[in-house]
């Protein structure tokens, strides 16, 4: 459990850096026999590219450091609960377990829309832990999300 609970706090440094560069807060890091191998941000926004999920360059980055597709004997740390895009690259990485901070109700499929890592159809599962530092990764997205909606209501009322 401690160690879920420090690399969840890494992985919302990362969240931190994303909500920084004005992007929806979500930061991933992934572990390889007590290392950080892969690290990301949300990054759509600064790359104009959907597929800058913060899981998404984390995979990458892992997959160049032990120079392998498969991410066999890691663990992805993740604030937020995945969407179905990062949810697949998890399962197709071959990721054993995966740990996340808060739900994601409106586009979370490891539980919350549907459990993608759970379909014993596929090749894989993925054992899922959530709830790590929930209310820190829930914050930080409340947060973003209120500030959002704030200058969204400026803009439309003139007052910016």
């Amino acid at each position: 459990m401690n160690d879920d609970i420090f690399y969840m706090e890494k992985a919302l440094q990362r969240a931190k850096i994303a909500y920084e560069n004005g992007e929806v807060p979500i930061g991933c890091v992934i572990v390889h026999n007590g290392n950080i191998i892969g690290r990301g941000e949300n990054r759509r926004k600064l790359e104009g590219n959907v597929l800058c999920h913060a899981e998404i360059i984390a995979i990458n980055e892992a997959c160049k450091a032990i120079k392998d597709w498969r991410l066999e004997d890691c663990t992805v740390y993740v604030t937020v609960e995945p969407c179905p895009m990062c949810a697949g690259a998890i399962l197709q990485a071959r990721v054993p377990r995966l740990v996340y901070g808060t739900p994601n109700p409106k586009a979370g499929c490891v539980g919350s829309l549907y459990n993608l890592l759970d379909d014993k159809r596929f090749n894989h599962t993925v054992e899922v832990k959530s709830g790590i530092l929930k209310e820190e990764c829930s914050e930080i997205m409340s947060s973003f999300f209120r500030e959002f909606r704030m200058r969204e209501k400026a803009l439309a009322s003139g007052n910016i």
